[in-house]
């Protein structure tokens, strides 16, 4: 029996992804930065552990405390909508400590296991943002291509050793905390100075009003697939929008 071990999971794509790996039989780690009673249901299969991906600490702590696993999906991030001129360094650095610097450290902590026997998944959840060029999205949208690129030339690194690695390129999902954090840190009196307002606004109108959205079960599939796939491919757009700007891209 495989083990995954997938951090992010408190909501949306982690939850589900880590609910669909159960499903489907494996033995799930859980990984959220505060554990919260309820959030996933108690199985032996299924174990919730603690982890900060931007404490190395917490990252050690957690690994020596599960043992060997054999796929990891780095699903864990923050979110940032806003104008760049409004958005300050130091919530830059917030970003990207979450969502390329811990990305980097849990893929680094997990490679010697998988190395050395030969095999081994790693996924990176980044957005589809990164097949688009998206107004309010600078600072995300430059932590997640920096994801991209890093997998990208990771895989080439990992592939003589047997070991894969993916990513996967959710669409925007409406019910999911991520995205009514993202939308609130759009809102004008936050990282929209001003001058931006209201075409801040009006951008924001146009996107929630799009007819094409992503499911928590498009991303969990999505991660499926790309953790059994041998065929080479790097990249897995999730759900409808994010195919349709993959497609046109």
């Amino acid at each position: 029996m495989k083990t995954v071990l997938i951090t992010g999971t408190s909501s949306g794509y982690g939850r589900e992804t880590a609910l669909h790996f159960h499903a489907q039989g494996w033995n799930v780690i859980a990984t959220m930065r505060t554990p919260r009673p309820g959030v996933l249901p108690e199985s032996d299969r299924l174990r919730v552990v603690e982890l900060d991906v931007t404490e190395p600490e917490s990252i050690t702590a957690a690994l020596d405390a599960v043992g060997p696993v054999d796929v990891l999906v780095n699903n864990a991030g923050v979110p940032s909508m806003g104008v760049f001129e409004g958005t300050p360094m130091a919530r830059v650095r917030e970003v990207f400590e979450t969502n390329t610097f811990g990305v980097m450290a849990m893929t680094q902590a997990v490679l010697p296991q998988f190395r050395e026997r030969g095999s081994g998944v790693v996924v990176n959840v980044t957005s589809s943002v990164v097949l688009g060029h998206m107004p309010l999205t600078a600072v995300y949208k430059a932590s997640k291509m920096a994801v991209e690129g890093f997998t990208a030339s990771l895989a080439l690194e990992l592939a003589p050793f047997g070991v894969r690695a993916k990513t996967v390129e959710p669409g925007a999902c409406l019910t999911t905390n991520f995205a009514a954090n993202a939308a609130k840190s759009a809102s004008p009196d936050e990282l929209v100075p001003a001058p931006y307002a209201p075409w801040a606004q009006k951008v924001m109108g146009d996107f929630m009003g799009q007819d094409q959205f992503t499911k928590e079960s498009d991303v969990a599939e999505t991660v499926w697939r790309a953790v059994h796939d041998t065929t080479g491919q790097l990249r897995f757009p999730a759900g409808a929008d994010a195919v349709a700007l993959s497609q046109a891209k």
